[in-house]
């Protein structure tokens, strides 16, 4: 999984702390309460990540509403993912992951391996949805 860009990152970021459907011209808003940047440009990301399945979209009028398809632990966890990819010894890697780590890291990771397989894992949502829900 490639990593957001910055400005996917930072659309993504207030759709996760938001945790609720948002029009474009919401996060064009916000970002602006910081930084300049075009309608425009906010719109084409969005898009852009809706076409590459990280955003679920639905109608509200004539504006779209925009979700997340995953939730930002879910991202994180792909992220790690993908660094355990990159070496030859996923063992060691994982051994160096572990050791940098708090106690309470760790009994958290202790935790969900004894909880690992006790729950289904959850379906993926569609790509589009009713605004109206």
């Amino acid at each position: 999984m490639r990593r957001l860009g910055d400005l996917e990152a930072e659309i993504m970021d207030r759709l996760w702390t938001w945790d609720r459907p948002a029009t474009v011209r919401e996060v064009v808003d916000d970002i602006n309460k910081t930084r300049p940047i075009a309608y425009t440009t906010v719109m084409t990301v969005t898009n852009i990540l809706y076409t590459k399945g990280w955003l679920l979209r639905g109608k509200q009028g004539r504006a779209w509403l925009y979700a997340p398809v995953r939730s930002r632990e879910a991202y994180a966890a792909a992220l790690m993912e993908d660094g355990l990819g990159e070496s030859k010894d996923r063992s060691a890697a994982l051994r160096h992951f572990v050791e940098n780590m708090s106690q309470e890291e760790v009994a958290a990771l202790r935790r969900a391996l004894r909880n690992m397989g006790r729950q289904a894992k959850p379906s993926t949502p569609p790509r589009s949805w009713s605004a109206t829900r």
